[in-house]
């Protein structure tokens, strides 16, 4: 009995670990420019770097400025040395604060999307 008892509580235990790994999501774990900078001059790219690959296809990134003007990405691929990285090419940024918008999939499925701030001197 107590040997069903503990291999009941170990699978459960198991179960518990291996679904909350199973369903974590890629996170943004750095960018250039980074969150709440001041950058001169105007940056030609947005790098993202996260904590999974990612699918090309399902990734955008655009940014708004303080005004609402939005500027879609010229240009977005995965950086060839790491697929972890998304790098979207931007035209050029007036002065003022900007908002990177992005969403992506990584290669598991999931959706995930965010933003951060950052200042043009």
């Amino acid at each position: 009995m107590k040997a069903n008892m503990l291999c009941a509580v170990a699978m459960a235990a198991s179960a518990l670990v291996f679904s909350s790994a199973a369903s974590a999501h890629a996170k943004l774990e750095s960018s250039s420019p980074q969150a709440n900078a001041v950058v001169s001059p105007a940056p030609t790219q947005v790098r993202l770097q996260f904590s999974e690959q990612l699918e090309l296809p399902f990734s955008k990134v655009k940014l708004v400025d303080e005004k609402g003007l939005v500027i879609e990405a010229t240009r977005t691929a995965l950086d060839s040395a790491n697929p972890k990285v998304l790098v979207a090419t931007v035209p050029a940024l007036h002065a003022g604060a900007w908002s990177v918008q992005w969403s992506t999939v990584t290669r598991d499925g999931h959706k995930v999307k965010g933003r951060y701030d950052f200042k043009v001197k």
